[in-house]
């Protein structure tokens, strides 16, 4: 139980009005003194880091333990007195929110106290209990004796290890922040690598001898080009010999067409003798879609290369026109390229026709036989009467002739035909050409 207040609990005699405590004061005095464990919390075991000391009645300076002293005697110095004892690291406070300004030794925090018979264990920190009111004179704290030295403390206080800065370490808060800061700034220069130190005469010699190619890395390399070079032109010309030489002999046979049908329309000149190389008939063969004009002679630049059908009518090849009354009209044209009049006459079917248009007259024949191939010196195919065409009498006769196998010119390709019809001008087109 704790004792009554001062003055209630006085004696009879009432000589001393502040009963046993003496003058004023000496009671609180007593109570202040006394070592509280409720009001005096263990060394760094504040409940708030905020907590403030004055908040709690301070305990009287002999009653402090060796322990609270050579705790304090290990954080620096102490805030100036009559100021606010505030429990808090300004620097730790400005570590963490605007990163380490400098470096700075950290003290290990303060071990538990180790009595003789080894270390204890810190009790649990409490929060700060209120000022009650005040109590009877408890047994007087333990002797200075039974606290371990301070030699002692400070050596347990040395072994513990360091704990480790937060700000240093990585993914902490102010590691974090530093890198944010960092972001908007420009990456620094490479740094440049030394020079290497210059190499003298010789060998710059042998450098330049093994940089340069060998002659047959060289050779190998000329090879090629050529190679390659040729390989262009080659395509080139098959690209000449295919297509555009197709569209130029078209373009000068449709020009020599439309000359001869204007040479007729106006009656400048009279059917007789033709020059080497001028157009006077057009042939037409419907199923093959062909129209073509036929030149006199069967020279390759004037008459076969520009797309024209030459007519055999020179020195021993001479053959008949189509206006004679009995003989062989023999005519020639390109298989491929420039213009390929013949190129698909090999399909014709016996009775298909081929009509050949003159000034006054059309002449129509019908495919009567084909021979696949023939040596190109067999010229008995133009003769009057053919050789194996199947007629063995004199008449009107039709040999178209030209090179196979396609592409190449090793052999003859002959097709015959007989005419069937022969219908003048003015009696317009043949039923051939009108349906």
């Amino acid at each position: 139980m704790t004792a009554g207040r001062p003055g209630h609990d006085a004696g009879p005699e009432g000589s001393d009005a502040h009963g046993a405590y003496g003058a004023d004061g000496a009671f609180t005095a007593a109570v202040d003194g006394l070592a509280d464990p409720l009001n005096d919390p263990l060394p760094g075991g504040h409940t708030s880091p905020w907590f403030r000391s004055d908040s709690i009645p301070a305990a009287h300076p002999a009653a402090e333990p060796p322990y609270e002293a050579g705790y304090a005697s290990h954080q620096g110095p102490q805030q100036p007195q009559g100021a606010p004892n505030e429990w808090y690291d300004p620097a730790g406070y400005q570590r963490d929110w605007y990163g380490p300004q400098e470096p700075s030794a950290r003290i290990a925090p303060a071990a538990a106290p180790v009595s003789p018979a080894g270390p204890v264990a810190p009790a649990a920190p409490t929060a700060p209990v209120a000022p009650t009111a005040p109590v009877a004179p408890a047994a007087p704290a333990a002797p200075a004796a039974d606290v371990e030295p301070a030699e002692q403390r400070t050596e347990v206080i040395a072994r513990i290890p360091a704990e480790p800065d937060p700000a240093s370490s990585p993914g902490g808060r102010a590691e974090r922040r530093r890198a944010a800061k960092g972001r908007g700034r420009r990456r620094p220069a490479p740094v440049a690598e030394p020079a290497a130190a210059p190499m003298s005469r010789v060998e710059a010699r042998r450098a330049a001898r093994a940089a340069k190619d060998s002659p047959a890395v060289v050779a190998s390399r000329a090879v090629g080009e050529v190679f390659i070079s040729l390989g262009v032109l080659m395509l080139l010309f098959v690209t000449y010999q295919l297509w555009w030489t197709n569209i130029r002999a078209d373009q000068i046979a449709g020009k020599e067409t439309n000359r001869i049908q204007d040479a007729w329309a106006s009656g400048d000149r009279k059917p007789g003798v033709f020059a080497p190389g001028e157009g006077f008939a057009i042939m037409h063969i419907p199923k093959l879609d062909v129209v073509a004009p036929i030149a006199e002679g069967i020279d390759k630049e004037k008459v076969l290369d520009r797309g024209m059908i030459g007519h055999y009518g020179e020195g021993k090849l001479k053959t008949a026109m189509p206006s004679d009354k009995q003989g062989n009209f023999a005519v020639a044209g390109h298989r491929n390229t420039h213009g390929e009049p013949f190129r698909y006459i090999n399909k014709l079917d016996p009775g298909d026709p081929i009509v050949v248009e003159t000034r006054d007259a059309y002449y129509t024949y019908e495919m009567a036989n084909i021979l696949p191939q023939t040596s190109p010196s067999n010229i008995s195919v133009i003769e009057p009467i053919p050789a194996g065409s199947g007629f063995e009498k004199p008449g009107r006769y039709l040999t178209l002739t030209t090179c196979t196998p396609e592409f190449t010119s090793t052999y003859r390709l002959i097709v015959w035909g007989k005419m069937v019809d022969e219908r003048p001008r003015s009696e317009g087109k043949p039923d051939a050409l009108v349906g």
